[in-house]
């Protein structure tokens, strides 16, 4: 499994450097308490990018998951503090909301699976001036144009035996394919040309999509 963070680094110049910090079953309280945030943010430069996209994890309230939930109010507080802490360095915060889980409706509508969530990051955008990269509503169109059936391609699904990494099968919903990931990272730049980020002065082609 593969996220867009990875295929990434592939659409810029040598002048950039893509670290790519995102940690699979963290939310934005554990990304705190294990010490991930604070070396981050101590690293950081003036003119530096810091693109935070939380959400998946924050809102899993299911009973094996308890230790990593957190609530709507406090990935708020937390997501101020990645945004003012970054713009204490000179560095630019860049919101993304969480990328939509593969979930359609029986008339084969991608459905939305993180309204709260996306919803306080697209307020903290606006209340803090923060450049926002809409993934949420963006990835569920790019399902909807695969389709029910074909949108698998995008995601870890597989029949047992054709993945090595899982022989008993996988029908994941949330983690991406190299495929999907690569395809998830286009629209992450498309967005980002949209919003005439100066990032996009370094990008290798900028035709790209």
């Amino acid at each position: 499994v593969t996220g867009w963070g990875t295929p990434f680094t592939v659409f810029f110049n040598k002048t950039v450097k893509v670290e790519n910090h995102a940690r699979g079953g963290r939310s934005t309280r554990t990304f705190i308490s294990e010490n991930r945030w604070q070396p981050i943010a101590s690293a950081l430069k003036e003119g530096d990018y810091v693109f935070m996209q939380f959400g998946h994890n924050d809102e899993a309230k299911e009973p094996q998951y308890a230790a990593r939930y957190t609530s709507p109010e406090d990935y708020r507080k937390n997501l101020i503090r990645f945004i003012t802490e970054t713009r204490a360095k000179n560095a630019n915060p860049v919101l993304v909301t969480p990328v939509s889980r593969r979930k359609f409706s029986s008339e084969g509508k991608a459905l939305e699976t993180h309204i709260e969530y996306s919803g306080v990051v697209a307020e903290l955008a606006t209340e803090y001036k923060v450049p926002l990269i809409d993934l949420d509503t963006r990835s569920r169109a790019l399902y909807e144009s695969f389709g029910p059936e074909n949108s698998k391609l995008l995601f870890n699904v597989s029949e047992p035996g054709a993945n090595p990494q899982f022989p008993s099968g996988a029908n994941d919903g949330t983690h991406f394919s190299e495929y999907g990931a690569r395809l998830l990272a286009e629209l992450v730049l498309d967005e980002m040309k949209k919003l005439n980020l100066d990032l996009m002065k370094r990008v290798v082609n900028q035709e790209a999509k």
